[in-house]
């Protein structure tokens, strides 16, 4: 294989977006939430964190640490597995 070919295989892919979609998993905060009527704020302060925490969650742009995880699902009345999807 020529090295200018190879080069521009390569110039091709770097170009392409990734076929894997790398944040796998999903949530249902802002659903449930909406069915216990609690605003972000709300929520947010029932576990302790501040509103923007719950804002990046529900949009799936912050992962939480297992207890925030856990301290969500309980205000939600559910559990981890229920809460998010892998």
């Amino acid at each position: 294989m020529e090295l200018g070919s190879t080069t521009a295989i390569r110039a091709q892919l770097c170009r392409q977006k990734p076929a894997v979609n790398f944040n796998l998993m999903t949530n249902k905060i802002k659903e449930l939430r909406g069915r216990h009527n609690l605003t972000q704020e709300e929520l947010a302060q029932k576990v302790g964190v501040r509103r923007e925490t719950i804002l990046f969650l529900e949009a799936g742009k912050y992962n939480p640490s297992l207890k925030l995880a856990h301290d969500v699902a309980v205000a939600l009345g559910t559990t981890i597995d229920e809460l998010f999807r892998f």
